[in-house]
């Protein structure tokens, strides 16, 4: 170990008339549904000999199974409600049944993830697949040079050193002490002098362990200025990784279970889900989550979900099958404290939480932070939500009102919680989130086997690439503060965990 000192995150309001022999939908599916997964798949209408003709008619998106949406969709083309009876009203057969749909039912499919659009530099989105988040950013994988591990570090209280040193023995690291990390951007000599140490030590991996109160905005662009100064590319020539807790105990617990850390293999993978549900309309993060239960169930894993919808949300779309919570809330500043006693045991149970829907410092997706287990240990938990990485203290101008027209307080940020009850890596965004289609690109990244450090670089160079930024512009500065379109608000994405970790080990059914 070295160490070096410098100073210096189908309902139809319409009426209508009984219709002959058309039994309801939830008896088709109780008929069907063999395995009680809220789908009918091919195999399962072959085996009954009934409706065989008619499964292709209603597997819309052609994946080789009928969700509930898909066969009450189809019906109403013909003027046939969910219950069998027909629609008075119901169009003719030429005509299209979208203007009898609500709005929330005729957007509201579940895609595979495989054929989302992949999207990169230049790439155009039609604007109902970008106003729903129905795409995923396009991430590389990005050499490196060198083979050592690095920590960049402003601590000096002891309980905090010893940690960073136990972690630097286990890596054969060398640390790189400065005074402030928040402000190291601004010393022009220190800022190369440390660039050149790492060009020359041959980097590979860097955990940047600041204080809490120098983890901000401008603290994270001035690694992502330093760590894409290495060559001449503009992008981060290195595996990065935050290590971030809000006391030395936490912290503490963070590198131990990193040093002792297995991959979870493919047989022990438990994921659970969170989204929210604001509103009717609002619908792209119960689909999310639909995703991702729909891309595990290709690897026969249970994916529980928890879906709160809010007080105009009585009319959205529900997700079926089993172990799938629907909590409401009363109002708009109600966040959930506590989840229902089974869906608390599945959180508990689980290793892999991903979270998709609005956030402000403490919250996401409707969970207030008080809501989070205390004991997570062991778990990674991914959140697409705002302010989930919301530092103490901000380089830029308060924000009154978030996305989802939340109040934004000072509140603990969620990951950084999620970190002090035990979660060894978490994903979050110091501002303003895009959520899935940054996100997942984490995640598939992490199901490959990549380290935390790998998937966190490539999603950075992915933005890196569709901003456009380059060497001297990744910090804000103050004449830049004031604008509300600032291109580095996409940088500030956190991932909190050892950069040479490998959290999952990789799952052969889900690349």
């Amino acid at each position: 170990m070295k160490y070096i000192s410098f100073i210096a995150f189908v309902l139809f309001s319409c009426g209508s008339v009984p219709a002959q022999d058309q039994p309801h939908v939830d008896e088709i599916f109780k008929a069907l549904d063999s395995n009680h997964d809220g789908l009918i798949s091919k195999e399962e209408v072959v085996k009954s000999g009934r409706y065989a003709r008619q499964h292709p008619r209603w597997d819309a998106d052609k994946n080789g199974e009928a969700s509930k949406l898909e066969v009450i969709k189809f019906r109403a083309k013909f003027g046939i409600a969910a219950d069998g009876s027909r629609i008075s009203n119901a169009p003719r057969r030429n005509s299209s049944p979208r203007s009898m749909e609500p709005l929330s039912e005729r957007e509201f499919s579940i895609p595979d993830v495989a054929n989302l659009k992949r999207v990169g530099e230049g790439t155009k989105l039609d604007r109902a697949v970008a106003s729903n988040s129905q795409f995923v950013l396009k991430t590389t994988l990005h050499p490196v040079a060198g083979d050592k591990y690095f920590i960049l570090t402003d601590h000096q209280d002891e309980d905090y050193l010893s940690s960073i040193e136990k972690l630097a023995e286990h890596h054969n690291a060398t640390i790189i002490s400065v005074e402030d990390l928040a402000i190291l951007h601004q010393n022009a000599e220190l800022f190369e002098k440390i660039r050149m140490q790492l060009r020359d030590g041959k980097v590979k991996f860097v955990a940047v362990a600041p204080r809490m109160e120098s983890f901000r905005e401008n603290m994270l662009l001035g690694i992502w200025e330093l760590l894409s100064s290495i060559d001449e590319d503009p992008q981060l020539d290195c595996f990065p990784g935050i290590l971030l807790a809000s006391n030395s105990k936490s912290f503490s617990k963070l590198i131990d279970q990193s040093l002792d850390h297995v991959p979870v293999t493919p047989k022990s993978l438990k994921p659970f889900a969170i989204n929210q549900v604001q509103s009717t309309r609002e619908t792209r993060s119960l689909q999310k989550s639909g995703i991702l239960r729909k891309h595990f169930k290709k690897a026969n894993l249970e994916t529980p979900i928890v879906a709160i919808y809010g007080q105009t949300a009585d009319q959205a779309p529900r997700l079926e099958g089993e172990k799938i919570w629907n909590l409401k809330t009363q109002s708009r500043g109600d966040f959930v404290k506590e989840l229902p006693p089974a869906a608390g045991q599945a959180f508990d149970e689980s290793n892999l939480v991903v979270m998709h829907g609005h956030g402000i410092p403490g919250m996401s997706c409707s969970l207030d932070v008080d809501g989070l287990a205390d004991d997570m240990s062991g778990k990674v938990l991914l959140s697409g939500s705002c302010f989930s990485a919301s530092p103490m203290k901000s380089d830029l101008p308060a924000m009154g009102r978030a996305p989802g027209g939340y109040d934004v307080q000072p509140r603990d940020a969620f990951i950084v919680r999620a970190v002090d009850n035990g979660a060894i890596v978490a994903f979050g965004h110091q501002r303003l989130s895009s959520g899935f289609p940054h996100l997942y690109p984490v995640l598939e990244s992490w199901l490959r086997g990549q380290t935390v450090g790998q998937a966190y670089q490539q999603l950075i160079n992915g933005l890196i690439d569709q901003s456009g930024i380059t060497s001297g512009g990744f910090v804000i500065s103050n004449k830049q503060k004031s604008s509300k379109r600032l291109p580095q608000m996409r940088l500030l994405y956190v991932v909190l965990g050892d950069p040479a970790l490998q959290p999952l080990e990789s799952q052969p059914l889900l690349k």
